[in-house]
């Protein structure tokens, strides 16, 4: 990315009750003092302050406010404009800017791409900001925050200096071979590096929480026709969003909703009802409502508490869902119409009663999806730092990088000792921005919104 030219782009999203248009770089005061005007012009007299005029002709009014460099967010001299909420107005404004010379439509992610290169955020942090945008949940919300505010990036400093430490004294030996200098022991050096392992491990191990705190999981209510998928659907989201009838084979398709489950995000896709057709129509739907089953992450299977012969809503469950790979819940649905039924077990599979239409166990049917997705993992709430993809690749390759440097540290080989570390010291550098090529660089950027 050209990071010279003076940018400018909405950084608010169409539809606000007010719109927002970043101007940044060296031309950013002149091109805002040229489409703005007020009682007194923007300077360095009123940075920070945010003063009412007007944009344009006739007119509109407009509050605009100044930060001079390096106090802004990307670093450089950064002017807002603060103009009536709606496409229009935001188009509008924006349009005027852009109209002056020496500035330029920004690309997505440009601003804070600026904020990376001029020192204001590394790279993890970085990547927050477009998290933060993202979040579709009170703990993946918080998760960005805790990475933008440097917790991902402390962690991974302190490996990084361990390493650096570690492989500067392999250096200073390698160097000073005949010198009488003191040295620490290879015992206290395997002691510094078995505690960096260990720090990397921990990280790697995050990975999971990560993913699922930013990506969610994908959940499909699968079952026989009128077992209750789209009330249990209606019942998680909290209102009606799938027509709910008698008449078996109602669902004719999937539907699938976004929603937030126990602060974890979800995808709940409800499914035809699964059975033999010589409807054409509606087998399409039972292949489809197959292959969400085939690609979902998590199954909640729905048995009919009420059917006549419950034993063959157990065998129809095997032979449909047996050879998942996946977790499964078998879910018998309908209690409330046979109260006190004895049903029967399913081999290996968890199972429990709900209804789906009085409510009764949905709060036991959340506890085990919490349980299942966090798999004896700490909740969300304990989740202070948690690596996305990139990071993990990064951290493994370090990890892999560092297994033969105890065996060289033991023998003295500090050459081969100091090579590792100072590659290891590489992957773990690239996580904050420290050594990271600029094609990498353009393709995370590129992710982000063009406002940010």
């Amino acid at each position: 990315m050209n990071t010279v030219d003076t940018i400018a782009a909405l950084a608010t999203a169409p539809g606000g009750a007010i719109n927002i248009v970043r101007i940044s770089g060296s031309d950013a005061l002149a091109v805002a003092n040229k489409v703005w005007r007020g009682k007194q012009q923007l300077g360095r007299e009123n940075a920070r302050k945010m003063l009412y005029g007007l944009l344009g002709d006739p007119g509109e009014p407009v509050l605009a406010v100044y930060m001079p460099c390096p106090h802004s967010y990307t670093g450089e001299d950064v002017v807002e404009l603060q103009c009536h909420g709606g496409a229009a107005a935001g188009r509008r404004t924006l349009d005027q800017v852009l109209m002056q010379e020496n500035v330029r439509s920004a690309e997505p992610g440009e601003f804070t791409m600026r904020a990376f290169v001029n020192g204001k955020l590394d790279l993890a942090q970085a990547e927050a900001v477009g998290d933060l945008v993202s979040a579709s949940s009170e703990a993946s919300f918080n998760l960005a925050l805790r990475q933008l505010e440097g917790n991902l990036s402390r962690s991974v400093n302190d490996i990084r200096e361990i390493l650096l430490l570690l492989a500067a004294d392999c250096e200073s030996r390698l160097d000073f071979p005949d010198e009488e200098l003191e040295f620490d022991p290879p015992e206290m050096l395997l002691e510094k590096l078995a505690r960096a392992r260990e720090m990397l491990n921990k990280l790697i191990a995050s990975a999971h929480a990560g993913n699922l705190l930013r990506e969610g999981v994908r959940i499909t209510l699968a079952g026989r026709p009128n077992a209750g998928k789209s009330s249990l659907l209606n019942a998680l989201l909290g209102v009606d969003r799938a027509i709910v009838s008698n008449i078996p084979g109602t669902t004719r398709d999937t539907l699938a909703e976004r929603a937030v489950l126990r602060n974890i995000p979800v995808e709940i896709t409800d499914t035809a009802g699964l059975r033999e057709s010589d409807d054409e129509i509606e087998t399409l739907g039972i292949q489809r409502a197959r292959n969400a089953i085939k690609q979902s992450q998590l199954i909640f299977y729905l048995l009919d508490a009420s059917a006549d012969d419950p034993a063959d809503e157990v065998e129809y469950f095997l032979n449909n869902c047996d050879n998942t790979n996946c977790a499964v819940i078998a879910i018998w649905n309908k209690c409330d119409l046979v109260p006190g039924r004895i049903l029967p077990d399913i081999p290996h599979t968890e199972q429990l009663t709900i209804s789906a239409r009085t409510g009764e166990n949905l709060d036991l049917l959340l506890d085990w999806f919490e349980k299942i997705v966090w798999a004896g993992e700490s909740g969300a709430e304990d989740t202070l730092q948690a690596v996305n993809a990139r990071h993990l690749e990064l951290l493994q390759r370090a990890a892999n990088l560092l297994e033969n440097v105890p065996a060289a540290l033991s023998v003295s080989n500090w050459e081969l000792a100091a090579l590792d570390l100072h590659m290891a010291l590489r992957e773990a550098g690239k996580i904050v921005g420290e050594t990271v090529e600029p094609d990498i660089l353009d393709e995370i950027f590129s992710r982000f919104c063009i406002g940010k």
